[in-house]
């Protein structure tokens, strides 16, 4: 068996990504703290559900950022005996949380939204107006500084889509307000929140579909199986690739592993370094576990690390 480990250069992006990330998502949660307080109070105040409703989606972006600083930290710690890749899933579990939530919250929308449609609610609009280019004034400027991160990172893409819906459900209160103010039709709040429920749905779906792509260990959306399995029998030396599986074990981090067959005659070490230069380069790929055999069924090797000859 010969095993080789030097994933220092994959480690050292990763842990890069990760502390980005977190500096972002501080500076998102002070915005959302700030925009959390004034527009609580200011729906409580006014009676605008509109603008109650993007508090309450405020408030789960206050909720998403911490769940995700916490999934970030944890997954930063070095694996062990039992959990050998280290709880690095923590952040793919943060941006399923996160999916989930945005979901239950635009149920809640819209559940409210529609019960207004029978009711009589005197709004005062003006401050609608006010507290609603506040908000999106934050949302706005929360969401650039996040969507400057890593997009590969689903659990920084899980917060992102929260600022971003709540970006637009201010885009959403500031309507309401300019109809009621400019038609004294109030049911415009109801309408703003309906459509605020339907934004938030939409933006909940990549982030409830790629977690569970990812814990069901399916291949990245960007490679293609059967093609980079047929570009590796292509590489000299190589007869045939069976049992290659890829997969994903948190954002950056992708695995490989797979039998090799190598012709009569053939370099093992030659064709592994091939294999992993091609895999590094035009996969990106760092990680695998490649078993290495004679094309006369002969005697094995298995060579992990071959992403780093």
């Amino acid at each position: 068996m010969a095993h080789a480990h030097a994933h220092g250069v994959a480690d050292a992006k990763l842990a890069a990504r990760r502390a980005d990330s977190r500096r972002r998502m501080l500076l998102a949660l002070a915005l959302n703290v700030v925009m959390l307080v004034a527009e609580t109070i200011g729906g409580f105040i006014t009676g605008s559900l509109a603008l109650l409703a993007d508090a309450g989606h405020v408030l789960s972006d206050v909720g998403a950022i911490a769940l995700g600083m916490t999934a970030a930290s944890i997954a930063a710690r070095a694996g062990g005996a039992r959990r050998t890749f280290g709880l690095q899933r923590a952040e793919v579990l943060a941006g399923l949380v996160n999916g989930i939530a945005l979901v239950a919250i635009s149920i809640w929308i819209a559940i409210e939204a529609i019960g207004r449609f029978s009711e009589t609610v005197e709004l005062d609009a003006g401050p609608v107006l006010a507290l609603g280019a506040f908000g999106l004034a934050g949302n706005v400027l929360a969401t650039i500084v996040l969507a400057r991160g890593e997009r590969g990172d689903i659990n920084l893409e899980g917060v992102l889509r929260h600022s971003a819906a709540d970006a637009l459900g201010s885009v959403g209160v500031i309507a309401s307000a300019v109809v009621i103010l400019a038609t004294g039709w109030e049911q415009a709040d109801a309408v703003a929140s309906l459509l605020i429920a339907a934004l938030v749905l939409v933006s909940s779906w990549r982030l409830i579909s790629e977690p569970l792509d990812v814990l069901m260990e399916a291949a990245p959306e960007n490679i293609d199986v059967d093609e980079l399995g047929a570009a590796l029998c292509r590489t000299e030396g190589v007869v045939a690739v069976h049992d290659l599986h890829v997969w994903t074990v948190t954002s950056g981090f992708v695995a490989l592993s797979a039998h090799v067959v190598v012709a009569g005659g053939a370099d093992r070490d030659l064709t592994r370094a091939s294999i992993a230069i091609f895999l590094r380069d035009e996969y990106g790929i760092e990680h695998t576990t490649l078993q290495m055999e004679d094309e006369e069924g002969g005697g094995l090797i298995s060579v992990e690390g071959a992403g780093d000859p």
